[in-house]
């Protein structure tokens, strides 16, 4: 195969600056974007037990002091665990912008100082305190910034994992002999000798040796890989059956995994993460809440001839009713439910950006091998030549794969044992690398050859020529059985469907999706899976730098595309896909690149991972629509609109309906997200049934 040339040097990071976004737009950057992770888990470790300890002194104090405790314990939650929400509002106000954290340094700051006034002004100001709201917010957003942190991470691990998969030690020949030196120690024109079963650590020709190679892992490709003299090999790939002289062509960053793993690394440095809803609507909704509030608070202060203290309490409790609460939660508790419930089914979300964009998806492409199939292969046929029989034949083949690894005599192997058959006892067996494996059996020479065209004289013919070619139709591989240089018969082989493949595409298209096969594998072979699949799309072998172009392709096109796969090969595509899904039992640095990962060895994950997301943003979208119709109807009546109206004291009211605007508003949004954990309609349903409501 061809491998296309990779940049002069990979550089696995580009800079040693990473980003990371608060609740709000609010960016920040870091040295080591883990460290800062760890940073927001070490305030939420704290938060999260000061908080629940600063509700039960509110709402249950058990002791006369306990409103002094519950302020110095808010006190530390927000002061320590909120301080990156101060930072988020100075950056909005000096970037003259709107956005989440102003509203909640805002909203939290006026709950926390005036609980504090209340305390410090014993008469002098109505109850009650709200240090409870404000240590819950502050602790509850945070939580949504720490798991938004946690997608950031995975271009390093997936690069991580790319690199582990190379051995780390060569064994380099030259005049003197041969000795092992490291990997990045080998340079070009070097002869290394890579035994069987070991991974090839560089790029390279073969010199001197004849074996086959599993290059599944980075083309797509299921068969194993003639490779003789003069052949390409690709780094990371495995060799099975004999020891390789090879003359070293690329190393290091010039390798074909490594270019691989460059294309992961600007996949995954270019996404944009999707701006949530809560944020666009926070930056209008925060100077306007600001500007009501000071407004308000302007005309009591006229209104009642200078009173300060009216004029506080109002700018406060427009403050506390408007504290985004509800915009705060609208996401991240759906989020967690939604998430939690996808857990249940063996769907993990990379947090909340993956399950947004999943909702939206609707074109699905797929990779063959290890994805719609399964890395091994299955007897497809068994061909006999008169007098042989078919069960002489299969009875000779299993016999001749015994010991073997190799896909096709695993194969082999597992359907003798479905059919109860025992191998017959051989003499002298022996791997002939690159062709198959010979014995001797009742005083004759027997060969089961893989995948190569037997040298026949005019008399013996071709008996399975025809055989063969319907084989190759089907999309099949084959291996002939030889008696004495004659063929008695042959296996074929088909891949194997990967289990729910087939009911998976089938409800995919049911709910109006595009699907479509790509693989590294050649078309035949893909033709025939995909008309066992149901898919009529097939692209067929195309390169890992073809997935990309292909997928922003689609993308320019405005599709809303998810890419499933499982191989190295996969994972640049997996990660600049709209939304890269990856099978569980796939390659680690797959798994890595994915936003979605299926950890259930079932396809079936795929429509009901993208139908739970379409519900989880719906679940977003109702609780959005909530807060602002609570904040709408009541912060006029915050500003006390109704107050002359209906005589009610502004000093004793409206700190309460402060409290009730917050606890209304939180409630429906905690229950509508609650309710996604009993939705019936996740493992079937329809697309459109699915998008016809916002829940």
């Amino acid at each position: 195969m061809a491998v296309d040339e990779g940049p002069e040097a990979l550089r696995l990071q580009r800079d040693n600056r990473s980003y990371y976004f608060c609740s709000g737009d609010c960016l920040r950057s870091f040295a080591d974007p883990e460290e800062a992770r760890r940073r927001v888990g070490r305030r939420l470790l704290l938060a999260w037990p000061l908080s629940i300890a600063v509700v039960v002194l509110t709402w249950r104090p058990p002791f006369r002091e306990a409103a002094l405790v519950a302020g110095v314990l808010a006190a530390v939650v927000q002061c320590y665990a909120g301080s990156g929400f101060y930072e988020g509002a100075y950056d909005a106000v000096r970037r003259r912008v709107g956005n989440m954290d102003l509203l909640i340094a805002t909203g939290t700051t006026a709950a926390f100082g005036y609980s504090v006034a209340v305390l410090a002004l014993p008469g002098r100001l109505p109850g009650p305190t709200y240090f409870d709201a404000s240590a819950l917010i502050v602790t509850v957003i945070l939580t949504g910034t720490y798991l938004e942190q946690r997608t950031r991470r995975h271009a390093g691990s997936a690069l991580r994992a790319l690199g582990e998969m190379l051995p780390s030690t060569v064994t380099v020949l030259d005049e003197v002999g041969e000795h092992r030196v490291r990997r990045d120690q080998v340079s070009v024109g070097a002869v290394v000798r890579v035994s069987a079963r070991e991974r090839f650590p560089v790029d390279g020709l073969v010199r001197d040796g004849v074996s086959s190679a599993d290059e599944s892992l980075l083309t797509g490709e299921a068969d194993p890989v003639r490779k003789g003299p003069g052949e390409l090999v690709i780094a990371g790939s495995r060799n099975l059956d004999g020891p390789l002289s090879v003359e070293v062509r690329r190393t290091g960053a010039d390798t074909f995994v490594a270019h691989v793993g460059g294309l992961l690394q600007d996949a995954e440095l270019s996404r944009v993460p999707l701006q949530r809803q809560a944020d666009r609507l926070a930056a209008w909704f925060a100077p306007f809440t600001l500007t009501l509030a000071a407004g308000a608070a302007l005309l009591w202060f006229v209104a009642l001839h200078g009173d300060v203290t009216v004029g506080v309490l109002v700018f406060v409790t427009v403050a506390v009713t408007a504290c985004p609460c509800a915009f705060g939660l609208a996401t991240p508790a759906a989020l967690l439910v939604g998430t939690g419930r996808a857990a249940e089914e063996g769907i993990l979300f990379r947090g909340g950006d993956s399950i947004e964009q999943a909702a939206e998806v609707d074109t699905v492409l797929a990779d063959k091998t290890g994805t719609l199939t399964t890395p091994e292969p299955s007897v497809a046929s068994v061909a006999a030549v008169a007098p042989s029989t078919e069960a002489e034949v299969f009875r000779l083949a299993a016999a001749l794969e015994v010991g073997v690894d190799h896909p096709l005599a695993r194969a082999v192997r597992r359907e003798a044992s479905v059919r109860g058959i025992s191998p017959l006892p051989l003499e002298r067996p022996r791997l002939e690398p690159g062709r198959g494996v010979s014995a001797s059996a009742g005083g004759h020479r027997v060969e089961l050859v893989r995948g190569v065209e037997p040298e026949l004289g005019p008399p013996a013919g071709d008996p399975l020529g025809g055989w063969r070619r319907a084989a190759e139709e089907r999309g099949e591989s084959w291996a002939l059985l030889l008696r004495d240089g004659v063929p008695i018969g042959g296996v074929s082989f088909r891949a194997t469907l990967a289990v729910g493949a087939a009911e998976a595409v089938a409800e995919l298209r049911g709910e109006g999706l595009r699907v479509a096969m790509v693989t590294g594998d050649n078309e035949r072979s893909a033709r025939a899976v995909a008309r066992r699949l149901g898919i009529d799309e097939v692209h067929a072998g195309v390169s890992p730098d073809g997935k990309v172009d292909l997928l922003r392709r689609l993308r320019s096109e405005g599709r809303r595309v998810a890419f499933v796969g499982d191989g190295v090969n996969d994972a640049p595509v997996l990660a600049v896909a709209n939304v890269g899904i990856a099978v569980g039992t796939g390659a680690e640095v797959a798994r890595e690149a994915g936003q979605v990962l299926l950890v259930r060895n079932d396809l079936e994950g795929v429509p009901r991972a993208l139908r739970l997301a379409r519900r989880t943003v719906g679940r977003v979208r109702r609780n959005l629509y909530w807060a602002i119709g609570y904040n709408a109807v009541l912060l006029p009546i915050a500003a006390g609109a109704l107050v002359p109206a209906l005589g009610l004291s502004v000093y004793r009211y409206l700190p309460v309906l402060g409290a009730v605007a917050m606890g209304l508003s939180s409630t429906t949004v905690l229950l509508n997200s609650l309710s996604l954990r009993w939705d019936g309609g996740l493992r079937t349903g329809t697309r459109a049934g699915a998008s016809s409501s916002p829940g």
